[in-house]
């Protein structure tokens, strides 16, 4: 039986420590080809730098090598099984485990940033999901995992149109993990 205090401390908890995936994707889940993005959406970079900007951004190393340099004002965590790789700026670690470990001594607020690798094997433990979903079906070898229904609740949506800048339309999606409590 749990107490009002009891249900107050998990509260806090969830407040306290947030691991949120970053991602775009397509409508089909499509989310990059031979190490890159499938687009340019300026709008999106905007977005994706205010919610990870001052808080750790945790990646895998092909995602690293594809950005080319540490992003600014954030701490950068890189998964890697390649034992001989080093690169100036970033923490290189070893594990999803060992990556969260030490996001978490660092800000309550963590974020993941792909590839689709660390996306399969973090979206069970993250309490957020901040999508992006492009209005576009394009060619694509690495694709986010299904988001499911029965386990996260789209909370908030805000859809933009293409311009000059975006050549595609967009919307920016939150969903939030549905409590089995």
């Amino acid at each position: 039986m749990l107490t009002k205090y009891t249900n107050y401390v998990l509260i806090l908890q969830k407040i306290i420590l947030m691991t949120t995936i970053v991602v775009a994707m397509g409508e089909k889940n499509e989310i990059g080809c031979n190490n890159q993005l499938l687009w340019h959406l300026p709008k999106d970079l905007k977005h994706f730098k205010d919610l990870t900007s001052g808080h750790p951004i945790i990646m895998g190393r092909k995602t690293y090598e594809s950005i080319g340099k540490p992003l600014p004002n954030r701490t950068n965590i890189v998964v890697s099984r390649k034992k001989d790789w080093f690169e100036e700026g970033i923490l290189i670690v070893g594990s999803i485990k060992e990556a969260v470990k030490f996001a978490k001594k660092i800000d309550e607020n963590i974020f993941i940033i792909g590839g689709g690798n660390i996306y399969e094997q973090t979206i069970e433990i993250v309490d957020k999901l901040e999508v992006t979903l492009v209005k576009a079906d394009l060619e694509a070898d690495t694709y986010f995992p299904k988001i499911n229904p029965e386990i996260w609740k789209k909370t908030a949506e805000v859809c933009h149109e293409k311009d000059e800048k975006n050549g595609y339309d967009f919307c920016f999606q939150t969903f939030e993990k549905i409590n089995a409590d």
